[in-house]
């Protein structure tokens, strides 16, 4: 089997079908792959600004609609829906990409870091917090230990935040030789997972480890963070959700 293409401008980046019985990882969108590959080095920033966008009003429905129909379900219960689903995901999303080498281990990653992602934002939601507000991105990076504290995690989505207005009026600018900006991509995008750089990340290398490997460092990783999200959001404890927030309101949080 080929490998599938390096992530490119403008392409989307479908992961091969899960083995029977098994379900879809949802990848990255491709204008979020465009953005981190023309800027690597802010790469979980866009990742966790873009989170935050398209998955924040997914997760505040999630926890609406599972609260009408399991009345009085507690947010301990909700949270833990969330953890197995996005955990069971995390598993999957080791092998599912089918590519090998560095290309593979970026895709892989990338996939891993958007599932987390969607895992916290859902935890988020059932302890009552809003997954669809600017904050959440800050607690992203804290969660997933790109930054030590909020204020730094702060001034760095503000930074990679007006890099993307900038890149959207500009256009991307020069672009790094490939093989370097994958590589630096994948460092930072594997920082973000929870993967341990060099060993996890390149194990793709290496066929037939990189499925066993990936698997359980993917899962390892991803119960560990969701731990760390049910210690946060806990503290929130809000019995309801905002609804999410109509496109009309969202510009109004994008500055």
């Amino acid at each position: 089997m080929s490998d599938p293409p390096v992530p490119a401008e403008g392409q989307s980046v479908t992961p091969a079908p899960p083995p029977p019985g098994g379900r879809v990882v949802e990848a990255p969108p491709a204008t979020l792959w465009d953005r981190m590959r023309q800027d690597p080095q802010y790469a979980p920033e866009h990742l966790a600004l873009e989170a935050v966008r398209r998955l924040g009003p997914e997760a505040a429905q999630w926890a609406q609609r599972v609260r009408a129909a399991q009345p009085g379900i507690s947010a301990e219960a909700l949270a833990e829906q969330a953890v197995r689903r996005f955990v069971n995901q995390a598993r999957l999303s080791g092998a599912v990409s089918g590519a090998a080498g560095l290309p593979g281990a970026v895709i892989d990653v990338g996939v891993l870091a958007w599932t987390q992602s969607r895992m916290v934002l859902h935890v988020a939601a059932a302890y009552g917090a809003d997954p669809t507000h600017p904050d959440r991105a800050t607690d992203l990076l804290v969660l997933q230990k790109v930054h030590k504290v909020a204020a730094s995690a702060r001034v760095a989505l503000g930074v990679a935040a007006g890099r993307e207005r900038a890149g959207a009026l500009f256009g991307g600018g020069g672009q790094a030789p490939l093989g370097r900006v994958m590589l630096h991509l994948g460092v930072r995008l594997a920082q973000m997972a929870g993967v341990r750089a060099a060993k996890r990340l390149f194990a793709k290398v290496v066929p037939g480890a990189a499925i066993i490997l990936g698997t359980w460092a993917n899962s390892s990783a991803t119960k560990k963070l969701a731990e760390r999200s049910r210690a946060l959001y806990r503290q929130h404890g809000g019995p309801r959700v905002p609804l999410p927030r109509r496109p009309d309101q969202a510009g109004d949080q994008s500055a």
